[in-house]
Formats: C-alpha cells, sequence, structure tokens
C-alpha cells in the first residue's frame, strides 16, 4: 500500500512534488514552534531555529526521495547544498517580509503569501540547477 502511493506521488508533476514536500515541511516547521512554546515555554525565535532544523530533514529527504528523485543525487555535497539553498531561502523570506511590512506597509497577511512565492520560486530553480544536481564526484 506504501508502495503504491510512492509510486504516485513520484507520478506527479515536478512541481506539484515540490509544494506537496514544501508545504510539508512548512507544517512540520510549524508544529514543532507551536510544541517548543506551548509545551516547554521556549522563546518562539529560538524555537524557530530548532524548528527550521526538524523541517529541513522533512524538507531534505522528501525532495531527495519524489521532487528530485530522477537525479540520483545523494550524499553529504547535497545535503550541505541544499542545506545552503535553505539558509539562503530563509534568510530571503525574513528580508523581503521585514521589507514588505515596514517599507512598503503591505498587509501582514498579502506581504508573507507575496515573500513565500518569490522565494519558493527561487528555492525550487536553485534546488532543482544546483542543491540535487548530478555532479560527476558524487
Amino acid at each position: 500500500m506504501i508502495a503504491q502511493l510512492l509510486q504516485r506521488l513520484r507520478r506527479l508533476p515536478q512541481l506539484l512534488q515540490f509544494v506537496l514536500v514544501g508545504g510539508t515541511a512548512a507544517a512540520t516547521h510549524l508544529a514543532v514552534v507551536g510544541l517548543l512554546v506551548a509545551l516547554l515555554g521556549m522563546p518562539p525565535l529560538a524555537a524557530n531555529v530548532l524548528a527550521f532544523l526538524v523541517a529541513f530533514v522533512v524538507s531534505y529527504n522528501g525532495h531527495a526521495l519524489f521532487t528530485f528523485s530522477a537525479t540520483r543525487a545523494r550524499g553529504w555535497p547535497v545535503v550541505a547544498r541544499f542545506f545552503a539553498v535553505a539558509c539562503l531561502s530563509f534568510v530571503a523570506n525574513e528580508l523581503l517580509y521585514y521589507i514588505a511590512l515596514n517599507w512598503l506597509h503591505w498587509h501582514y497577511f498579502w506581504s508573507l503569501a507575496a515573500v513565500l512565492v518569490l522565494v519558493a520560486v527561487g528555492t525550487f530553480v536553485m534546488s532543482k540547477f544546483w542543491a540535487f544536481k548530478a555532479h560527476k564526484a558524487e
């Protein structure tokens, strides 16, 4: 049953796979922040960093197994490149969100929606053409 589900997921268009994996990682990120803050009383910013690391594991594995599985790019060099992409995306998200809120004075919800789309496009491109691109030395 799980094997059939995996096969069906692998047949989805790559962009849809990317959205599903990214959505799962984002939900994981949010859930971990919520749990750390609510159950452990951790400050939200500290919880956000730990949640980012947990969500990274979900994101990397999902993209390696589904979104970019055809490249068969695996190993620590791929993990390192994708971690660089994830960190850059996280920084870009925060910076663009800050600009939209404080300089452009856009509504917080629509600002975040626009930023998420822009950052996701960049993340997809960097992941596809760099992080998960098969390299000969790997």
